[in-house]
């Protein structure tokens, strides 16, 4: 046994401080090997591998995105939210137009497309992604190439008066 001061024997360490050393150093390497394991989880969940991570994307509504371009001072605004997962929610608000129906298309900017998700109409001018709406594989894609857009109609403008193309 080596003593912790010189001429006393009471507190001793079994073993020199080498020797333990020596037996630390397999929990330490071992501890240090699992938190470098889970720094890397935790850096590969954190950029999303199918677990949901909210996409909210602003978005603004005008004529002028409308295809063709729709000559109206009317406007919009909102957040569309795409997860990982491929759910979708939020909505848009209007000012001056009468919306008649509302949807979020497929689409690339300057291109008409396809409805992907029906919009609910929450109030005269207040639009919202229905309870469970799902974005399909070839949708999400769409979503995550800039190619989907939101379009609000009326009675003015069947095919859309105002629309916003959704950036993620």
């Amino acid at each position: 046994m080596t003593p912790v001061s010189e001429g006393s024997t009471a507190g001793t360490i079994p073993g020199s401080v080498n020797q333990m050393e020596e037996r630390m150093y397999p929990i330490l390497r071992k501890a240090g090997a699992a938190f470098a394991a889970l720094t890397l989880v935790a850096g590969i969940l954190a950029t999303g591998t199918g677990l949901a991570t909210a996409g909210a994307t602003k978005v603004l509504l005008s004529g002028a995105q409308e295809v063709p371009p729709v000559q109206t001072s009317a406007a919009g605004s909102g957040t569309i939210t795409v997860n990982d997962d491929k759910t979708v929610s939020g909505g848009v608000t209007t000012k001056g137009v009468k919306g008649t129906m509302a949807h979020i298309h497929e689409g690339a900017p300057g291109a008409n497309g396809g409805v992907a998700i029906p919009l609910e109409k929450k109030s005269d001018n207040e639009w919202v992604v229905p309870a469970g709406a799902k974005l399909t594989d070839a949708q999400y894609k769409s979503y995550q190439a800039g190619n989907l857009y939101v379009n609000v109609h009326s009675d003015a403008n069947k095919s859309g008066e105002i629309r916003g193309q959704l950036k993620p």
